[in-house]
């Protein structure tokens, strides 16, 4: 059984890979995470309207701290580095207004 969501073929696998070996080892180096940090990078399609399409989900996995999410509205072969860093500054942006850092009460 295939969905139309997913497998597109043996070309678009290959191409695929190459664009997640790629964003995995930018984002490695961008957020300057160890060895042992695991980054997942997958390529969503949306059939909903109400959804933007196609967007690229990287999730880091760094042991002892929670999973960090990180979206682009774009499929991976077309996520540039510059892409790349709009969407971590963004998530890093909404991280820090979600949870400010405490205030003395001195």
């Amino acid at each position: 059984m295939r969905f139309g969501l997913f497998g597109k073929g043996k070309a678009s696998k290959a191409v695929a890979s190459e664009a997640a070996t790629r964003i995995k080892a930018e984002t490695r180096e961008l957020l300057g995470l160890p060895e042992q940090a695991a980054i997942a990078v997958n390529e969503i399609l949306c059939a909903d309207p109400a959804c933007p399409g196609t967007e690229t989900v990287i999730l880091v996995m760094n042991p002892g701290e929670k999973t960090r999410a990180y979206k682009a509205q774009m499929p991976m072969a077309e996520l540039t580095r510059d892409a790349l860093i709009a969407a971590l500054e963004l998530a890093a942006d909404r991280a820090a207004q979600q949870d400010p850092e405490p205030r003395d009460s001195a």
